[in-house]
């Protein structure tokens, strides 16, 4: 059975005492004889703040993920990042293919492809983002996209690198345009890459993905977003900067 997930990704915000008090929030409103057997909770703190993040939630069931690592082992590249530098702290997950790091950063499904493949070698789980802008949205290519997307970033690895993905579609044109992506059109994407999964590696490993959802959840439309039968989560945003918000996001699986 595929697992729930709600994962908090904070970006570029939080010092290391901010961090502190909001792990300290989290982790007094979840405990973890209240979370479903099948529900994962995952936090995402900048680079500087993970070690801290690990050691506060040692006692808890919440995990820590890295935003993003760089494609090299090592090397002349100042300001990056390895997947052996988070390993070596006690990081076991990042998110790859945000929608910020594919606009701001240029970062392409090819290279994409590469920090994918440099995660698995390094033993870690993969948050994997994806998903349309409103130009896309507007002129009904948003399957092709996402297709694309996915063919070009994931589909070269085999079913048991496969297994260690967990993906999270994001709505470009709903977030901070005005624009307002439905339930039902979480859902139909949703679906739509359940299938390409089952085409590419067969129904198990189509059934057992979980798919999340990064489109603006908030504690006022969480529950139904989630009650679609293939939106396993949410890959949250501002909300989770907010320990009140993101726990009533949790509590809504």
């Amino acid at each position: 059975m595929r697992k729930k997930i709600v994962a908090g990704n904070w970006k570029m915000n939080m010092n290391l005492d901010e961090t502190k008090q909001l792990i300290k929030q989290i982790n007094k409103e979840i405990k973890a004889e209240e979370l479903a057997d099948n529900t994962r909770v995952i936090i995402a703190p900048s680079f500087v703040n993970l070690k801290t993040a690990i050691k506060k939630v040692s006692k808890s069931n919440i995990e820590v993920a890295a935003q993003n690592v760089h494609q090299a082992k090592n090397g002349a590249f100042t300001g990056e990042i390895s997947a052996d530098m988070l390993t070596s702290v006690g990081v076991k997950i990042v998110i790859l293919g945000h929608s910020e790091r594919r606009e701001y950063f240029r970062e392409t499904d090819e290279l994409l492809a590469q920090k994918v493949t440099a995660a698995l070698e390094n033993n870690l789980e993969i948050i994997f983002c994806f998903g349309e802008v409103l130009e896309d949205r507007k002129s009904n290519n948003y399957f092709k996209v996402v297709e694309s997307q996915l063919k070009n970033g994931l589909f070269h690895l085999d079913k048991e690198d496969f297994s260690k993905i967990i993906l999270a579609y994001e709505p470009v044109w709903a977030i901070g345009t005005g624009e307002t992506a439905s339930p039902e059109q979480a859902q139909e994407m949703h679906a739509f890459v359940r299938e390409n999964i089952d085409k590419q590696y067969g129904q198990e490993v189509a059934n057992n993905v979980s798919i999340l959802y990064g489109g603006s959840v908030k504690p006022v439309n969480a529950k139904e977003i989630f009650s679609k039968q293939d939106v396993d989560g949410g890959l949250i945003g501002g909300a989770a900067l907010n320990a009140n918000d993101f726990t009533a996001i949790i509590k809504s699986v």
